[in-house]
């Protein structure tokens, strides 16, 4: 697409009426124009069909691969310099994409991680989510029009530690790092994952924007996936736990003031410590487990 900003990556599964909604909010509540990618996994439910009589751009799989190889797979139809992950089961709101856009300009470099701020209808662990904001938990519940009138009524400011979705990277830094870590699939905590290997890389600005805003109906997925032990494989691959990495080091869902504030390096050598001997005990669990199976 001519003048696209942003090239955004939509994994989807057998969730053609959140996945039309999603498409059609891009579409009418963006600022700027944006190139949509869609990765079809199965489209029994007509999503398929769906994709190509409405001239989308996707790649497809018979089976449901998950996210991380749908994600992946994708990489190669970008076409704009910074690539946007979003779920099927979120409706932008308007302006959504020009303060993602404006603070882009204001950084002056690639080397960021930024999300945009999510409503949902229930209650939420993380002050990064707007919640309790129920404006609907189905499509056919939703309140659009409600929802477009009262979505500012909410006071947010910016916040600390961008994982999840929507989530805009530069394609340089995509491909350093190599994308989505395909051994966590389905994809449980490939989010933290891929901020991990972020960090790794030397990125520090890690930043949710509150004025960015969109909608979420929450796990219209993944509650009907087999889920991959990601808790466990995070601590395995980078000897902390994700909790330790997105709260001491990410500060996720702290007011953005607080990235400028010296980590606190006294809690995070015990949670290094308390995650060493969690690893620990895992593998000797999992050693365990493994010698009884040739017993």
């Amino acid at each position: 697409m001519e003048n696209a900003k942003f090239t955004i990556l939509i994994p989807t599964w057998n969730n053609l009426e959140y996945l039309k909604l999603c498409v059609r909010s891009i579409r009418e509540n963006s600022t700027f124009p944006h190139q949509i990618l869609i990765h079809v996994n199965e489209g029994t439910d007509g999503t398929l069909e769906w994709v190509r009589e409405s001239h989308i751009e996707h790649t497809h799989s018979d089976q449901n691969i998950g996210i991380c190889w749908a994600l992946n797979g994708l990489r190669p139809l970008v076409k704009t310099d910074y690539i946007l992950y979003m779920n099927d089961d979120m409706y932008v709101l308007p302006g959504w994409d020009a303060v993602l856009w404006e603070e882009i300009e204001r950084i002056g470099h690639n080397r960021f991680f930024l999300s945009s701020t999510l409503l949902q209808p229930r209650p939420f662990y993380c002050k990064s989510v707007i919640a309790p904001a129920d404006f609907g938990q189905t499509v056919a519940e939703f309140r659009e029009s409600e929802l477009l009138e009262h979505y500012r009524d909410f006071a947010h400011g910016d916040w600390c530690g961008a994982t999840w979705p929507p989530n805009v990277v530069h394609r340089d830094l995509w491909d350093l790092v190599g994308g989505y870590s395909v051994e966590l699939s389905p994809g449980m905590y490939s989010d933290p994952d891929f901020s991990a290997k972020l960090w790794m890389a030397g990125v520090r600005i890690f930043k949710g924007l509150g004025a960015s805003r969109v909608y979420h109906f929450e796990s219209r997925s993944t509650g009907r996936v087999v889920k991959n032990k990601g808790s466990r494989q995070f601590l395995h691959k980078w000897g902390i736990t994700s909790a330790s990495f997105v709260n001491n080091l990410l500060k996720r869902g702290a007011p953005y003031e607080a990235a400028a504030h010296p980590i606190n390096m006294r809690k995070l050598r015990k949670d290094c410590l308390r995650s060493h001997l969690k690893r620990i005990a895992t593998s000797v669990k999992s050693l365990g487990f493994a010698r009884n199976l040739w017993e």
